[in-house]
């Protein structure tokens, strides 16, 4: 185990067995080149099919079963150089590899561009006929049914082309915000719990919320938000700017609203945003008995918006081993039956993961792979009980793309973004669910349930206020208002009070907040992490509740990939996205939570 110490160990000094083996994707570099050349053999040969897809069921056959060949061998190559790059990233020729897998992405994605178009220009009857004809073809008529859903919104040849070349244009906003909040933002010194002078940054503001010194958290509050303060007319221009952008493109493109046009990617209706939405409203009285109990807990006169990110059991320590924590893991996941544990086992123990911390290694933690290979999991671990939960998060992803990889084909195994945090989250909901059964100790319990409860804050009740004031400020542009600081500072701020209650008082820093949230540049997205969370409650509930005859239809989900839409893959576990019982489900056990910590806290 090489992670103990002061200094960094380098790559070649951690143990074999706590690295993953990608030897497994390609034993030698010279068998990565070969591929890299074949990628580009098989993008030169599918240009001909421009002027021929159409013109036969034969022929469209060809061209889609040469498309996806050289999709899937490219997805393969760029994993592999990509994944190494991360192992290293001083080491300059695993670098120059990543950096021409990119360049191989420009040329298949070049290669591809005029598969979607192409099949556009087939008239239905033809395509119908064409299908009818060849059996092969019919193998891909989900694909081409999803690329002909969205042809009431794909314009003609040169309306399209004017909405590419305004592409870069378009997507400015995003640009500018990138590089003032990441590039030209300074943030001040502050005073660290030792009295120590530190530069505030973005990377280390979470780190001075957890501080148990207050008048560090305090400290670090003000200092951030007082600097975005300064430039909010520029950022609330920019904001202005991104969502003018994006009903530009809904109205272009035939859409009722900008956000009809995003949940539109994943068949998704509008109703589902907005039963989320209302489910929350129905529950506000939860996260308010939680900032109550927080206030309580802490022992504090006033509770404040930088008190809320400090566990609130400060004296807890709970240090585990990457051992440890695998067999928690083990313990956790045992109520998903034989089939889940061997595959599981064969995960933990077969070169899928590559586990601590080297010099020049990517940070955080990922799942990843490609079709043709076993998952891949990267960690950083360090013995904290957050690793612990990475483990279990990141080994959900894995054995979904295991389980999607083995049932389905290349083109179907891929799942949505919108159920892709589903397995990762209902690993953690069952680990938790095992250790506070298994914890004895009152305050090592309380201290999970502090842990358990923060999530529901973070991923349900933050990320659904940050979709309402998404679909807020959407709305108020469409009907013409101008978004401006003072606007979008006062919609903000309703927010808070109505999702965090009386028992919290309100700094007015706080109304700057959308100021530094760069998910307000990928719009409409954040409330997929609420739905996935949501999704995950509900259904380990069903497995903790009901046993065999709900693991059976989970495992069948996992099996499904991207057979289908989000929505109807989760009808699969019995969840319906399409009501609002799936999030009450959440919020009820989120309410069982509060329960079992106001009882703990009484006893103290």
């Amino acid at each position: 185990m090489a992670n103990k110490g002061s200094s960094i160990p380098k790559r070649e000094e951690i143990s074999q067995e706590y690295k993953w083996r990608l030897e497994d994707i390609y034993e030698s570099n010279d068998l990565w080149e070969k591929d890299y050349e074949k990628v580009k053999q098989m993008a030169d040969s599918l240009y001909p099919y421009k002027e021929l897809m159409g013109s036969s069921a034969g022929k469209l056959l060809e061209c889609l079963n040469l498309s996806t060949e050289m999709t899937r061998l490219f997805e393969k190559v760029y994993v592999y150089a990509h994944m190494r790059s991360h192992e290293d990233s001083t080491n300059s020729f695993y670098q120059g590899l990543a950096g021409k897998a990119d360049s191989l992405g420009v040329t298949v994605n070049s290669a591809n561009s005029f598969i979607v178009p192409g099949i556009l220009d087939i008239p239905d009857e033809k395509l119908e006929a064409y299908l009818m004809e060849s059996e092969g073809l019919r193998f891909y008529k989900r694909f081409l049914d999803e690329i002909r859903r969205k042809k009431p919104h794909v314009l003609n040849a040169a309306e399209e082309q004017l909405l590419a070349m305004a592409g870069e244009v378009v997507r400015a906003p995003e640009v500018i915000f990138g590089m003032l909040n990441n590039a030209d933002i300074k943030f001040p010194y502050i005073k660290d719990e030792k009295g120590n002078e530190v530069e505030l940054t973005k990377g280390g503001y979470i780190q001075f919320m957890e501080s148990s010194d207050r008048r560090v958290r305090k400290d670090a509050f003000d200092g951030l938000y007082s600097t975005y303060s300064k430039q909010k007319n520029t950022l609330a221009a920019l904001l202005n700017a991104n969502v003018k952008a994006n009903i530009f493109s809904a109205r272009a493109r035939k859409y009722g609203s900008a956000r009809e046009e995003s949940l539109f990617e994943d068949n998704v209706p509008v109703a589902v945003y907005d039963n989320l939405i209302a489910a929350m409203h129905d529950n506000m009285n939860l996260m308010h008995r939680y900032v109550k109990l927080r206030k309580r807990v802490m022992g504090l006169d006033e509770i404040h918006m930088y008190d809320l990110y400090v566990p609130m059991m400060k004296e807890v320590k709970m240090e585990i081993s990457f051992e440890e924590a695998k067999e928690i893991v083990r313990e956790g996941l045992k109520v998903l039956g034989e089939d889940y544990g061997k595959n599981l086992e064969k995960g933990l123990n077969s070169g899928w993961i590559d586990v601590y911390e080297n010099e020049g290694k990517r940070s955080g933690a990922y799942s990843w792979g490609c079709y043709d290979s076993h998952p891949y999991v990267l960690l950083n671990h360090n013995d904290t009980l957050n690793s612990m939960f990475t483990l279990a998060h990141e080994m959900g992803h894995a054995l979904h793309s295991y389980y999607s990889d083995s049932n389905q084909p290349y083109i179907y195994a891929q799942y949505k973004i919108f159920v892709a945090e589903v397995a990762s989250t209902l690993n953690e909901a069952l680990v938790m669910n095992h250790l506070l059964k298994a914890t004895k100790d009152n305050k090592k319990k309380m201290y999970l349930l502090n842990y358990f409860m923060e999530q529901f804050r973070a991923t349900v009740y933050r990320q659904t206020m940050f979709a309402e004031f998404e679909k807020i400020i959407h709305e108020k542009a469409e009907s013409g208002e101008v978004l401006t600081a003072e606007l979008l500072c006062s919609i903000y701020r309703d927010l808070n009070i109505r999702y965090y209650g009386p028992d919290i008082v309100m700094d007015d820093y706080i109304d700057m907040e959308w100021a530094r949230i760069p998910h307000f540049y990928t719009s409409f997205y954040v409330y997929k992490y609420a739905t996935g969370f949501s999704a995950a409650m509900s259904i380990s509930q069903q497995i903790i509740n009901e046993g065999q005859p709900a693991v059976d239809r989970y495992l069948k989900f996992l099996k499904s990939g991207g057979s289908d839409y989000p929505i109807e893959l989760l009808k699969i576990a019995n969840v319906d996205m399409s009501t609002t019982e799936p999030v009450n489900n959440a919020l009820k056990l989120f309410g069982s939570l509060l329960d079992q910590m106001e009882a703990l806290v009484q006893n103290l």
